[in-house]
Parts: structure tokens; C-alpha cells; sequence
């Protein structure tokens, strides 16, 4: 039996070390290592077809539902996104800066947040940056200040089940989605509240940078700042935007007003437990799309405009569930787990669950998103609830220590989208960011242990 868990410590450690690192070097995608590396692994370890079908089995089961959320929640935001829904906002926030550093800095913080409800951090830099930059330009503000007030606010904001990292962590915990993420809600307020005072506390340090260059005469500053023409010229980018398409929302007074009231319900059915997410936005979805475009043709193609991104991250998920129900059904988790315990000094068993969440941040440079959640989790995970901890309680801090990093990482395409947007170096980018979001990250994690949302 002993030879048996060896043997079985030994291929699931290859399968995950292999997906790590061919991740981490680009060389394959996760939909591919997270099928093809776990099914190869299952027939080296001696498992027959049968009992694999058994695993694929479990592992689809578990992560169904978060897929199907994941498509009509991609969707739904995209449709919100395309109508205009958050543009009045974004102007109305621009409008009341009335170019103070230290407002902007505070504003900035707000629309990330605001923007990144949809989920996707590709969509929260277009809107951001291109919404910002000749703000902060004419206010002789730094342009990685910008980059680092988005990442953070989009970061804390996406913990919300739609963004990714949550429907991952509880998908590897085997939990309902919305039951996993109703306690983070406090947690996202007291970052949300963090971010306003950082953002504040940056703004002065850059007015005082600022104030610095025009003493030594490197930069002069307009007696006025045209804040109004730069909430126009905002407004006038998304209208071209919206006319480059070829599906318009309808022409109506009420349309933003509608989508507001729409949201509200599919959100608040949503986290009431009245609905499973999954059908929450379904519904939604179904609503949205007549009420905001005309025809089916029309409301169709608006669907085809989503779908790539819906349909790659519930491949991905779907990936996921065939790695999880392998390395679970056929014990080479709870084996690795087991062999670790027996490597690790005592002391470090029964807090590994904060040390890996505390370190997040720095692990996000270091591995991809799927690769910290999908892999490294499990194993974490297997270790603490040998000390009686609860899964969640791990998959909590793992999270909070990680999400604030996710775009600070080179392995964030959304984050490169931003820093082409803003003209910027990623290096410099890490540079400035860094710390900044790896302070706030055990900060926040410590917020959550305070509360208890994580338990120690």
C-alpha cells in the first residue's frame, strides 16, 4: 500500500510540475496541459479507461455550473458595456476632479472599481486609460500612478464570482459560487475604502512631486485645466465607438435606466440564493438583448461579439474540471499532501494557508493564474485540513493574498492592453507597482483574518 501512495505522490507531482512549467513558459495552452497532461499522467499511474471515465466524470459535474455562469455572465456585462451603462458615470466622475491631484488620484480609484464590475480587465484598461491619461497628461500626473490605481481597484472589485480567480478557487473547493463569495463582500468594502485612503495618500505624494518640478521650473502648469472638454471628448469616443458598430442600442431616454434596474435584479436574485447564478444571468441575458438592440440579427450578433471571450475562460474552466477530477478521484492529491507533511517543519503546517497567501503577490510574477489556483491550491489545501482548517477558509486567503497582484504580472494580457494604452514599460510598471500592491495585498489578507473570513 505504502508503494501504492509513493507511486501515486510521484505521477501527481509530475503532472502538476508539467503543467506549471509549460505554462509558465508559454509552450502550451491550459486548455490543452490542464486535458491532455492529467489523462496521460492517470495511465502511467495504472488507472484503466473505466476509472478514468469516473474522474473526467466527477470533474466535469464539479465545475458545470460555473461554466455556464461564466458564458451568460460574459455576455450579459458585454451587453451592459455596449449599451453605455457606466459611461455616464465615468463622465460625471471626470467632471468633478476639477483637476485637484489628489480628487483624480481618489476618482481614478472609483471608476476602476465601477469599470471592472464586468469582470473583464481587458475592458476596465479601455475604458481607464484612454478616459484618464489626457487628464493626468494635463495635470502633469504620472502615467504608472494611473496604471497602479486601476490594477488595484479592478483586482479588488474582482473577486466578484464572475471575475475568475473566485469561480476558481471554488471550483477546486468543490463550493457553490455565490455561498463562496458572499463573505468576501466586507472584505471588498474594506479594500474599497483602503484603496480611497491610498489613492488619497498617492495623490498628495504626486501633488507634492509635481509642485517639486514647477519649483525647479521642469514643467509649468496651465492656470486652467478644460476638464469639461476632456468629459467631452470621453463621451465623444464611446458614441464613435458605439457607431462603428454595426448593432446600435436602441435610441431611447430610458435605455441606461432600464439596464440599471436589470442589473440590480439579476445581481440581487443572484445573491438572495432565489436563483443559481448560472440562471440569474441566463435570464438576464434573455431580457438584456431585446431591451437593448432591435431584430434578432442584431441582438445574435451581439452575442457573437461576446462569445469568444465567454467560450475561452468556460474551456478553460472545463480543463480545469478534467486536471481536478483526476488528481482528486484517484488519491495523488491527498498523497502529495500526506508526503508534504511528513517533509515540512511542524511549525509551518498549521499556518501554510497564510504564509502561501502572504507571499501571493510575488507568486503571481512567478506562475499564471490557472497554475497558482489549479495547482498549487489543491496541494495547500490537502495540507491545511490535516489541521482541521477549513477549504474555504484557505481558498480565502490564498485568493485575497493573490488577487491584488494580478495586474502587476507580465502573465496578465489585460495588463498589457493597458500599458500599450498608456504608453508605458511593464518593467517600470512592476517597478512602481510592486510593493505597492504587495503591501496592500497582506494588509487586506489581514483585514480578513481580523474578521474572520480567514481563520488561522
Amino acid at each position: 500500500m505504502e508503494e501504492i501512495s509513493v507511486w501515486l505522490t510521484i505521477v501527481g507531482l509530475l503532472i502538476i510540475f508539467s503543467i506549471v512549467g509549460l505554462l509558465i513558459s508559454n509552450k502550451i495552452s491550459p486548455i490543452v496541459g490542464m486535458t491532455i497532461i492529467p489523462i496521460i499522467g492517470a495511465f502511467i499511474a495504472g488507472f484503466n479507461f473505466e476509472e478514468l471515465s469516473g474522474f473526467l466524470a466527477a470533474g466535469s459535474e464539479q465545475v458545470m455550473g460555473v461554466v455556464i455562469m461564466f458564458i451568460f455572465a460574459i455576455v450579459y456585462f458585454g451587453i451592459m458595456q455596449d449599451s453605455g451603462l457606466f459611461n455616464p458615470f465615468i463622465r460625471f466622475m471626470i467632471l468633478v476632479t476639477k483637476g485637484n491631484v489628489i480628487i483624480v488620484a481618489m476618482a481614478t480609484a472609483v471608476i476602476g472599481m465601477i469599470a471592472q464590475l464586468d469582470g473583464a480587465g481587458a475592458s476596465t484598461f479601455l475604458l481607464c486609460i484612454p478616459a484618464l491619461l489626457p487628464l493626468y497628461k494635463e495635470l502633469h500626473m504620472s502615467r504608472y500612478l494611473l496604471l497602479l490605481l486601476v490594477a488595484l481597484s479592478a483586482s479588488v472589485i474582482n473577486m466578484i464570482p464572475w471575475g475568475g480567480p473566485a469561480a476558481r478557487a471554488a471550483t477546486v473547493i468543490n463550493m457553490d459560487l455565490i455561498e463562496f463569495y458572499l463573505p468576501l463582500i466586507p472584505v471588498q468594502a474594506i479594500g474599497a475604502v483602503l484603496i480611497l485612503i491610498l489613492a488619497a495618500f498617492l495623490g498628495l505624494r504626486e501633488k507634492r512631486k509635481i509642485s517639486k518640478k514647477v519649483a525647479a521650473g521642469e514643467i509649468a502648469i496651465s492656470e486652467s485645466v478644460n476638464i469639461l472638454a476632456i468629459a467631452d471628448n470621453f463621451t465623444k469616443k464611446q458614441n464613435e465607438e458605439m457607431a462603428v458598430a454595426k448593432e446600435q442600442p436602441r435610441d431611447v431616454e430610458w435605455r441606461n435606466i432600464a439596464n440599471l434596474v436589470l442589473t440590480i435584479l439579476v445581481l440581487g436574485t443572484m445573491m438572495a440564493g432565489l436563483l443559481a447564478p448560472q440562471y440569474a444571468f441566463m435570464i438576464g441575458v434573455a431580457i438584456a438583448l431585446p431591451l437593448n438592440y432591435k431584430g434578432v440579427d442584431q441582438q445574435m450578433n451581439r452575442v457573437k461579439e461576446h462569445a469568444p471571450n465567454a467560450l475561452m475562460m468556460a474551456a478553460v474552466i472545463l480543463a480545469a474540471g478534467v486536471f481536478l477530477g483526476v488528481l482528486n478521484e484517484s488519491g495523488m492529491l491527498e498523497q502529495i499532501a500526506l508526503t508534504a507533511i511528513t517533509i515540512m517543519p511542524a511549525f509551518v503546517v498549521p499556518i501554510i494557508h497564510i504564509i502561501v497567501g502572504i507571499f501571493g503577490v510575488p507568486l503571481d510574477l512567478l506562475t499564471s493564474t490557472d497554475a497558482y489556483y489549479f495547482a498549487l491550491l489543491p496541494i495547500v489545501d490537502q495540507i491545511a485540513s490535516t489541521q482541521d482548517i477549513a477549504s474555504v477558509s484557505t481558498a480565502y486567503s490564498m485568493m485575497i493574498g493573490n488577487i491584488i497582484g494580478t495586474f502587476v504580472s507580465p502573465f496578465s494580457p489585460a495588463l498589457w492592453l493597458g500599458i500599450g494604452l498608456a504608453s508605458a514599460n511593464m518593467g517600470k510598471h512592476i517597478k512602481y507597482s510592486f510593493f505597492w500592491l504587495w503591501g496592500f495585498s497582506i494588509v487586506l489578507l489581514g483585514c480578513a483574518i481580523l474578521i474572520g473570513v480567514v481563520t488561522i
